[in-house]
């Protein structure tokens, strides 16, 4: 595209609109709010700006709606490796709707992550919490500012994002009993609100299915905590055990191969999120696979939405058991 005086310029939201034969509004929705018009529409206006090279521009977008055009991220660990494939999804939906996304990471601090939203809040239109370490009732003081979505933990005050364990835990339990198992140990993990839910089904799915259940309380969801958890693993007697999550998991596998108890052989051993290192470990681990990926591209779409950030909503996403070796039959005798 060229100028009159022959320079090339560069194309406008009206050049997109005049080559898909569309308005220039529905034009900025779909490229400007994902999720908002019909999905072929919007990939087709995707396709004709990416050919033309036309690109959003926060700045000018800044000067008519009062918005910067950029997203904070807060984490409480970015060495999690949980949270690599959400961060990766919510990164997409940002970048594919012409914003920024900045990323701030906490240390798993109450105090850190309170400041952190308290001065993101100056810049960002809204904010993507995740695993936060504050309760429901502070992140919604917080959105009043700003608005707030949590991702992969539940905040009843805001919309949320998490996976639903009741799929994957289902399936581990019956795959469990399958194997032959009678008796489970559930290593637990730090976060009140969301380990009782998870004990408590848990707990349910293997009384209904005649097995024997322990909680085995963890210091936290690390590989750390996984290995000091092995010997009262040992001392319960229970034939099978399922972490917290993955990492808890390797820290017991871990620690289990460093005493000269086998795993599968002694006890099996089930782990939760399915992070990438799972199907590496030795053996390979069996866990109940959370859909990351998802959980970010589904809350960080909420974010961007003006309609829905603000009001309180759940969303939860299944879970599904991925069998590998760490399983197997209980010890005989």
């Amino acid at each position: 595209m060229r100028s009159a005086t022959g320079n090339k310029r560069k194309p406008t939201i009206y050049d997109v609109a005049e080559r898909v034969g569309m308005n220039a509004s529905t034009v900025s929705r779909a490229l400007n709010k994902p999720g908002r018009i019909n999905a072929a529409t919007e990939a087709r206006i995707r396709a004709v700006a990416e050919e033309l090279g036309f690109r959003t521009n926060p700045s000018a977008r800044a000067l008519h709606t009062g918005k910067t055009g950029t997203y904070a991220l807060v984490v409480a660990d970015i060495t999690n490796p949980v949270h690599f494939e959400l961060i990766r999804g919510a990164e997409e939906v940002a970048r594919s709707a012409g914003y920024a996304l900045i990323l701030s990471e906490t240390q798993g601090s109450p105090e850190r992550e309170h400041e952190a939203i308290s001065a993101l809040q100056r810049s960002a239109d809204g904010l993507l919490v995740i695993g936060s370490r504050l309760n429901g009732s502070q992140l919604a003081e917080l959105a009043e500012a700003t608005p707030i979505v949590a991702a992969n933990h539940l905040a009843d005050e805001l919309p949320s994002v998490a996976p639903d364990p009741t799929s994957g835990y289902t399936a581990a339990v019956e795959h469990l009993a399958e194997l032959g198992h009678r008796s489970l140990a559930y290593l637990s993990g730090p976060l009140a609100a969301l380990n009782q839910s998870r004990w408590d089904l848990l707990f349910r799915l293997a009384v209904a299915r005649g097995i024997s259940v322990v909680e085995i309380p963890l210091t936290g969801a690390t590989v750390a905590a996984g290995a000091e958890a092995v010997p009262r693993i040992l001392a319960s007697g229970s034939t099978s055990v399922l972490a917290y999550n993955d990492l808890v998991a390797h820290g017991v596998l871990r620690e289990a191969r460093a005493q000269g108890v086998i795993v599968p052989d002694r006890f099996s051993l089930v782990g939760f999120d399915d992070i990438f290192s799972a199907e590496l470990a030795v053996p390979s681990l069996t866990t109940v696979r959370t859909p990351l990926h998802e959980i970010g591209t589904t809350a960080m779409t909420l974010l961007i939405d003006d309609e829905r950030n603000r009001t309180p909503s759940r969303e939860l996403l299944p879970t599904e058991l991925i069998v590998r070796e760490s399983t197997a039959p209980p010890p005989v005798g």
